[in-house]
């Protein structure tokens, strides 16, 4: 059962300013962005907020309200974001599973799985005391829960009585029932719409017929309820190193169908090629990252026997990995996010294609690739070995990418790399190629390809 840490980070622009010596220790302190009708409040020091300011503010009521000096600085969302990284990075002392907090949380902070690894620091308690200890010298404000869920612990960690909750195996459903609807990651209309029917806590909501409020308020509701309470599973999605070659695409309306997807990857990959070109780079190896709108996230890696930055070729393996995987891409209610990354690259160096013809190895290449998204299952392909055995003399290896660049060098088709010598008299014979052929279907299956 996973145990979940949230760390739930308050007025984190201001705390990265002042660590940052961009702002003076005294207050008080706001950060400010354009919104609708001007410049309004998003983040607030606790000096500001006992004069009874929020954020969301228009800056100039603001003034005209309070009658001391307010200090205001400029919003920086993306130095907000790449500090809030830094910070995850220096969480992975707790555990390997560590992710920021997403759109849905409307907030910074973080959540950590310590399932596994709370026994290192002696156990849950002694955990968060260090980690809430931690935090606090380097004076960094913080809210922490730990419970079942990441859903729980955010909860507890926003609205909880305390800045310090730890919820034993199990506990969910009774440490959210007193806690207000707002913990559960809802949208403003909905929380609104739940307020104006008199329902103001998790508990009197999780009491009601769920057929009712699907139908008032949608799935998404009960969703976030079930989450929350441990009756549905919620992945995190751990903070990785960003890729030199990625883009993303997201969707007010989340996809589904497959045609979707595979246009969606065409449209990315053709997003990156102009940037691998400039590099003189090509792809030997794409990850597609498809985040369904409940969080889950199903990741494609495709491997390419050379590089490549055709979309149109990209697209069509995609297309053969989806029709393999079938139903059980499980797309739910829908992909609301699709992000294409370039995880290995190799030399792709310029090349002529005004007359429309390609090398003769690409086709050979694409064959390999079509192979391996179809079958799923590691490509072979034949080298000699040293032997004074005939039937040791040849061997199948694992076709890499990148490596003989789809070609086939016994039939001379876009060799990149100088053919192998030819074996010694009496040890290239047929029997021994065919020795070798059978022990590598036997080894490795049906489904293996022989080149």
């Amino acid at each position: 059962m996973p145990r979940i840490v949230c760390i739930c980070l308050s007025h984190w622009p201001v705390t990265r300013l002042r660590r940052a010596g961009l702002a003076p220790e005294g207050g008080p302190l706001a950060v400010a962005a354009e919104g609708p009708g001007g410049l309004r409040l998003v983040a607030l020091d606790p000096k500001a907020l006992a004069l009874g300011l929020r954020p969301g503010e228009p800056l100039g009521r603001v003034r005209a309200r309070i009658g001391v000096p307010l200090q205001v600085y400029p919003a920086d969302r993306d130095a907000d974001r790449d500090a809030l990284i830094r910070l995850c990075r220096w969480a992975y002392r707790y555990a390997p599973l560590v992710a920021p907090f997403g759109p849905a949380e409307a907030s910074d902070g973080l959540y950590i799985d310590v399932a596994g690894a709370s026994h290192l620091c002696g156990g849950e308690a002694n955990l968060v005391d260090d980690l809430a200890g931690r935090l606090a010298r380097s004076k960094i404000p913080a809210r922490i829960a730990l419970a079942d869920t990441p859903g729980g612990a955010f909860a507890l960690a926003r609205h909880g009585a305390t800045d310090r909750i730890i919820v034993p195996p199990g506990g969910a459903a009774e440490a959210l029932r007193s806690l207000p609807v707002e913990g559960l990651r809802l949208d403003p209309g909905t929380v609104s719409g739940l307020r104006r029917l008199g329902l103001r806590r998790i508990g009197e909501l999780d009491a009601l017929s769920r057929g009712s409020l699907a139908r008032r308020f949608g799935a998404a509701l009960l969703l976030r309820l079930d989450q929350a309470l441990a009756r549905r599973p919620e992945p995190l999605t751990p903070l990785t190193e960003a890729a030199d070659y990625a883009a993303a695409r997201g969707f007010l309306d989340p996809i589904g169908r497959q045609s979707d997807i595979v246009r969606t990857a065409r449209d990315l990959m053709a997003e990156l090629a102009p940037r691998l070109e400039r590099d003189g780079r090509g792809a030997c190896a794409v990850r597609l990252a498809l985040h369904r709108v409940d969080g889950a996230v199903r990741d494609l890696d495709l491997g390419l026997s050379r590089p490549e930055r055709d979309p149109e070729r990209v697209a069509a393996l995609v297309s053969l990995r989806l029709d393999r995987l079938g139903a059980a891409l499980d797309a739910g209610f829908g992909f609301e996010t699709v992000t294409l990354a370039v995880t290995v690259t190799g030399a792709m160096p310029a090349r002529q294609t005004d007359l429309g013809t390609a090398s003769a190895g690409d086709g050979v290449g694409f064959l390999a690739d079509a192979l391996a998204q179809r079958l799923g299952r590691a490509l072979l392909r034949f080298e000699p070995r040293a032997s004074h055995l005939p039937e040791r003399a040849d061997g199948g290896v694992g076709w890499v990418a990148g490596e003989g660049h789809g070609s086939v060098p016994s039939l001379g088709l876009g060799q990149t790399q100088a053919p192998p010598p030819p074996p010694p008299a009496g040890e290239g014979s047929r029997p021994r190629l065919l020795a070798a052929s059978r022990a590598a279907a036997a080894e490795d299956g049906w489904s293996q390809h022989r080149s």
